[in-house]
């Protein structure tokens, strides 16, 4: 599947002999089976595919959860990383992952929004994903306004693209896979790396 320029840096992985195929992998920043697919995929899978040359790129998608109420601001976050130094996106995504119990709904519950970016910006900051934290908090925070306009903020189009994507697609909760366009319900968050092996020989 085609990725727009804009976000080059949600390719997680590039076919070493040419794009044959594309997996998609839609997921949510909240989401504990969103995290503990990323960690398989990360750290198994994407260095089988590469080790075994299966022509099959990978795509990070986002799939906001509206059930998860931080996930909006964590995905905000990813993608103002992105726009100031793209090679942050992937170790931020995995910061995010690592630290996502501290944005559950209990640990923010009392946290206003701005408060939530800023503890974003200082987690890019510590991993050196951005090199000015104000520069990412002007992406995310909104702008004062003398009348209430719902205007969002520097990176609200970017979320809608993805979403509206997502939707188009049909995707409805996360983890959700999809190899070359089509959606596969069978993948799962438990599977080991041989599962995945088996999956991924049956896609060829």
């Amino acid at each position: 599947m085609n990725l727009d320029s804009a976000y080059a840096a949600h390719q997680l992985f590039v076919a070493a002999h040419g794009q044959q195929h594309t997996l998609e992998v839609y997921l949510d920043y909240t989401c504990p089976f969103s995290a503990k697919l990323w960690r398989t995929l990360t750290s198994e899978v994407i260095p089988h595919i590469a080790e075994a040359s299966l022509g099959v790129s990978i795509v990070f998608r986002h799939q906001v959860q509206p059930w998860h109420p931080t996930s909006t601001l964590l995905h905000e976050a990813s993608l103002a990383v992105e726009k100031l130094n793209p090679l942050g996106f992937v170790p931020f995504s995995q910061a995010l992952f690592e630290h996502q119990r501290e944005y559950f709904d209990e640990a923010n519950v009392e946290k206003t929004r701005t408060e939530t970016y800023r503890q974003l910006a200082d987690l890019a900051a510590s991993i050196n994903a951005i090199d000015d934290r104000q520069t990412m908090l002007q992406l995310l925070d909104i702008q004062p306004s003398a009348e209430a306009r719902n205007a969002g903020n520097a990176v609200t189009n970017d979320l809608k693209y993805h979403i509206r994507l997502a939707r188009a697609k049909a995707v409805h909760v996360s983890p959700t896979v999809a190899f070359d366009g089509v959606a596969d319900d069978s993948v799962s968050s438990s599977w080991t790396l041989d599962q995945w092996k088996t999956w991924l020989a049956q896609k060829k």
